[in-house]
């Protein structure tokens, strides 16, 4: 457990997989299951993008779609740019 403490203090982004491979390359034997475990004890998890980072600001502007109830039937009939 101190050993998964100091790695997690050195790279606090390091999940279950990636701090096993350490500990292996360490040479202790040990598994994913029982990482997972110990860091659930310790109540440490990596550190990852979690859900809901790109939700739409209230104070941000919605552009209509202005060509919504136009047929386009010919070809160069409408233009865009950015």
């Amino acid at each position: 457990m101190r050993l998964i403490d100091e790695e997690y203090s050195r790279a606090p982004f390091y999940g279950t997989r990636r701090m096993t491979a350490y500990l292996i390359k360490q040479g202790y034997e040990v598994n994913r299951k029982r990482i997972q475990r110990l860091m659930r004890l310790m109540g440490i998890e990596a550190l990852y993008p979690k859900k809901k980072l790109s939700t739409v600001s209230p104070e941000d502007k919605k552009y209509p779609y202005l060509l919504k109830d136009v047929a386009i039937i010919e070809p160069g009939e409408v233009w865009g740019r950015d």
